[in-house]
This record gives structure tokens, sequence and C-alpha cells, in this order.
């Protein structure tokens, strides 16, 4: 199982998020450093545990307040070997432009399209055709449903490899993750990498979720309130798409 660490910046800090009510996040506390500084928080994570990969979400983009490109190109500067997985509430192709310029190359990150911020399939074609290989696919939902372009939800062939469900009620809720949505999306999604993200608890979730056919899994609260060791981490990424005991 690909269990990823994620990251919320907003105004130049790691916020804790909870339930995607982000008109009230606070700076993070964590129990594996001190401050929400981006580069410290980074830097005790991967002292928990060897992570390959990093979700950023760039709130400040996401609510189109501006953005946090130079962060993230600070934060790829001192940790190279990462994988960084960028949400910046791309809309369309002028969204990306400012990460593009800081990176050079558009094949250095992974880039999340989330389905709340799509207007138009047109804008989401061209974004797909853009980041290629490099696309994924978050299929966001709040308390009031899937939040998106129905069509999008309906039509799985165009779903890019990776898809992650996403669930902003449960983000940060310590409540466990949505089986039912995850389940529904694995039936529809066929050989597709299916990502839970929002409500994982401790490393009986995890597995749990491997028994269900989930591919992977983004973490952030588990990890800051030490509920996922790295034993518990290393047990869970062992798992593949076969039965895991817990």
């Amino acid at each position: 199982m690909n269990i990823i660490p994620v990251i919320d910046l907003l105004d130049g800090q790691i916020v804790h998020a909870r339930r995607g009510e982000r008109q009230h996040y606070q700076p993070i506390q964590s129990s594996l450093c001190q401050g929400s500084d981006p580069l410290t928080i980074v830097q005790a994570l991967l002292e928990l545990y060897p992570f390959e990969q990093l979700y950023i979400a760039d709130l400040n983009a996401i609510q189109k307040r501006g953005h946090h490109a130079a962060t993230i190109a600070t934060i790829r500067q001192a940790f190279p070997q990462l994988k960084l997985w960028l949400d910046g509430g791309f809309s369309c192709a002028d969204d990306l432009q400012p990460y593009q310029v800081l990176d050079k190359a558009i094949n250095s990150l992974q880039w999340v399209i989330g389905s709340e911020s799509l207007n138009e399939m047109s804008s989401y074609l061209v974004l797909k055709e853009i980041c290629a290989e490099n696309c994924i696919l978050s299929l966001d939902h709040s308390a009031d449903g899937y939040q998106g372009l129905l069509e999008l939800l309906e039509t799985p062939a165009l779903w890019p490899q990776n898809v992650i469900v996403m669930t902003l009620t449960k983000v940060g809720s310590n409540t466990g993750a949505d089986h039912e949505k995850l389940m529904e999306i694995i039936a529809r999604a066929g050989d597709r990498n299916i990502y839970a993200a929002g409500g994982i608890r401790h490393q009986a979730d995890l597995l749990e979720l491997a028994n269900l056919g989930v591919y992977g899994a983004l973490v952030a609260s588990a990890l800051h309130n030490r509920q996922l060791p790295a034993p518990a981490i290393e047990k869970a990424s062992a798992c593949g798409l076969t039965a895991c005991r817990t």
C-alpha cells in the first residue's frame, strides 16, 4: 500500500486541516516537532519514516488567494528525493503556470486535479492532456455530497490511472475512512489505483483499506498525533491488494 503524507499550506504555514472548514484552519501543532514551518514539518515527517512522496495542498491557490510556488520550490530543493503531488486548485491550464515557471519542467510534479475546482469538462480535458501521465484526479466530496462535474464522476473512461477519493468532512476527524464512497469508486474504476483521503486513524484502518482494494492512502493527523508510528507504516506499506491481517 502506498502511504503518502499530506501537508496543507496556508499563508506560509502548515495548518491542521479539519473537516474541510478552511476558514477555521489553524497552524499545526505536531508531536513530531515544534512550530509550523514547512521545511521543519517535512523534515520531521521524513525522520518518522522515509516517505518517497509528499502531497501538498496549496490552500491559498485552491481559494484563489495567491499561491505557494516559491515555498514548494524550496521544498523540492531541500528534499530532492521526494516526488511531490500538488493540488493547487487547478481549474484551467493557466493555473499551472506559477509552478511550471519555478520548476522549469512540467514532468517534475504530479498534478492533482480536484473535481471541486473544475467548472467545465473542456478545461479538465485540457489539463489532463497537458499533465499526461503525471495527472491525478481527486473526486472531492463534502457534507453536501460530490463536488464537481457530474459527467466526470459518471465517466470512468476519463479518469487517469491514479484517482483519489477525498472526503473533506472526514479530513482531520479521526473517525475512519469513508468506506462507502471508496467502494462505489472502486467498483467502477477498473484497473485504476484508488487512494483514500480523510479520516484515517491507525494501522488497522490502513490494513482494512488494503483488504478492500484501496491502493494507497493520504494521511496527516495520524502522523502528527503519533497514531501511525514507523512500524505501522512499514506493515501497511507491505500490503498489496491481497488480504492483510490486522
